[in-house]
């Protein structure tokens, strides 16, 4: 099943239906046992035509997130290890991802509050003092406030890696900025764990030539999503539950940055494909 978050209203889409269900956003993808609920709950929803539910997931569609706080983790797959090591090798940074890829304790870092997150066909944002910025395509979990996964999205994860390469401690500027964190297009429910076989894809283009294009899956993750809830959870409280942005796992050529108007497509098997169109923030 899949949840739509719309200026309109909440939509479920349950099979090949939709409907409009009469409940907060934040109330209903908190509650205990989400997929059992919304068995039932389309049955209190407004049904939309195909016309309408067309028109809603074309105009209406926002991010899909209310009042949660979105997190990260680093360093969870072994190419993006590779990529942090490349980037900071001539500044002395490179061991840093090393040991941190080795380590227990997973890398988490604060990324986004809602206002700074994209949905399906926004834009996200690189920034004007760096040289070097890419999307990042990762799995992102939403987590009820009980530390309970309850449901799937794609996270954009856009990065500035001339500035976190200059000094990892600059994380937070390469990482945390306007429309830094792109989300969508739904959130995705299922009553079993996402498989780890599940592929992630993403293109770039440039107007009409493909600048980028690679796969991977789940899989290839180092951590287990269980593991990064817990290290999360710990220390943090999230009334409204919290997204997660599980990993890079996908990495474009290092001759490779970002420019105005390129557009990035993340395609996640089982939850969609979430379009961000690039920008620079005040660019006339």
């Amino acid at each position: 099943m899949k949840l739509y978050k719309t200026s309109k209203g909440t939509v479920l889409q349950f099979k090949e239906e939709y409907y409009v269900l009469p409940h907060d956003w934040d109330t209903l993808i908190n509650r205990d046992n989400l997929y059992a609920f919304l068995l039932s709950a389309y049955l209190s929803g407004k049904k939309l035509t195909v016309e309408q539910a067309e028109e809603w997931n074309r105009e209406y569609v926002l991010p899909p997130i209310g009042s949660q706080e979105v997190w990260a983790a680093g360093v969870t797959y072994l190419r993006s290890r590779d990529a942090r090591m490349e980037e900071s090798k001539d500044t002395g940074g490179a061991d840093c991802y090393q040991r941190v890829y080795e380590a227990e304790r997973p890398e988490l870092f604060f990324k986004a509050l809602p206002h700074r997150v994209a949905g399906h066909g926004q834009t996200v944002y690189i920034r004007k003092d760096s040289t070097w910025n890419v999307p990042e395509p990762e799995l992102a979990l939403y987590i009820n406030a009980a530390g309970v996964i309850q449901g799937y999205t794609i996270g954009n994860d856009m990065s500035s890696r001339s500035i976190e390469g200059e000094n990892p401690l600059y994380l937070p500027q390469a990482k945390v900025y306007e429309k830094s964190a792109g989300l969508g297009p739904c959130l995705y429910v299922t009553e079993h764990p996402i498989s780890a076989e599940t592929g992630i894809y993403m293109t770039i283009h440039r107007s009409d030539k493909k600048m980028y294009e690679g796969s991977t899956t789940i899989s290839r993750m180092k951590r287990l999503l269980p593991e990064l809830v817990s290290y999360l959870y710990r220390e943090c409280d999230f009334p409204t539950g919290c997204f997660l942005m599980t990993g890079t796992c996908l990495v474009p050529p290092a001759d490779f940055t970002l420019q105005p108007n390129d557009r990035v497509t993340i395609s996640i098997d089982g939850i969609g494909t979430l379009v961000n169109i690039v920008d620079v923030k005040g660019r006339e």
